[in-house]
């Protein structure tokens, strides 16, 4: 089987050597360009992603990424040091995919690498005859969450996690109406020995998962908190 293809397009060498160690862990085959230049040279039509960084000297990624469109539908993740929305969007208007800012962990980085592989193989037909409910998803009352990398839909949105809110939503997911505790969900999510302080960090991390999956914050549907015990995914009436 032949290995799938990645172009990194990034000035810094450190990075690129970074991403080019995980993903050949992972059976990838990577090609690495210092600029964006060098990466439309070396784009040809057996590539099956780039990643591109957006603040290059000379050609910047943006400007790249707008040429790569006009001669490829290969999916682009940019990754920038630029973490404001509207940097977003200008990267999408450009002609991204997706979007990762620095600093990125690489498990966040590998999840979205291999949730737009995935779909650009189906786009192209390449998914060796799979279908999308061969895929490891967990669904419950309208929230599907892939049980292997980082994505997650809410009413058939895709919503963007961080490592940490997406791990905390499958291990409630997982088990629902199960109560966790705060050092529950601290030691199997950050698999670091839990101490009371941790309790803060927990809160602020389940607040900004309801921000994503909740249609009131205020008033949750699905991450309930039980006074005095800690929190669960609520089934309502299943």
């Amino acid at each position: 089987m032949n290995k799938e293809r990645v172009l990194i397009v990034e000035d810094d060498a450190d990075i690129r050597e970074g991403i080019r160690i995980l993903l050949e862990s992972e059976n990838y085959k990577v090609i690495e360009a210092e600029n964006g230049r060098k990466g439309l040279e070396l784009l040809d039509e057996n590539i099956d992603l780039v990643i591109l960084d957006i603040m290059m000297p000379g050609m910047s990624g943006l400007r790249t990424c707008e040429e790569i469109r006009k001669i490829s539908n290969v999916p682009v993740l940019f990754l920038t040091a630029k973490a404001q929305e509207s940097d977003k969007l200008i990267g999408l208007i450009a002609g991204g995919d997706d979007y990762l800012p620095k600093p990125f962990s690489y498990a966040e980085l590998l999840g979205r690498v291999k949730a737009l592989m995935r779909r650009y193989n189906i786009y192209m037909g390449r998914n060796g005859g799979k279908t999308e409910k061969e895929e490891p998803y967990l669904e419950i009352q309208g929230i599907r969450i892939h049980e292997s990398f980082n994505e997650v839909y809410v009413n058939g949105v895709e919503k963007e996690m961080s490592d940490i809110e997406y791990n905390m939503l499958l291990l409630m997911m997982r088990h629902p109406k199960k109560i966790f505790s705060a050092q529950n969900i601290y030691e199997n999510v950050w698999n670091e020995p839990y101490f009371y302080s941790c309790n803060s960090t927990v809160m602020v991390h389940i607040r900004k998962l309801r921000v994503k999956v909740e249609e009131d914050p205020k008033f949750p549907k699905y991450i309930k908190t039980v006074w005095g015990k800690g929190y669960k995914f609520d089934v309502g009436n299943e």
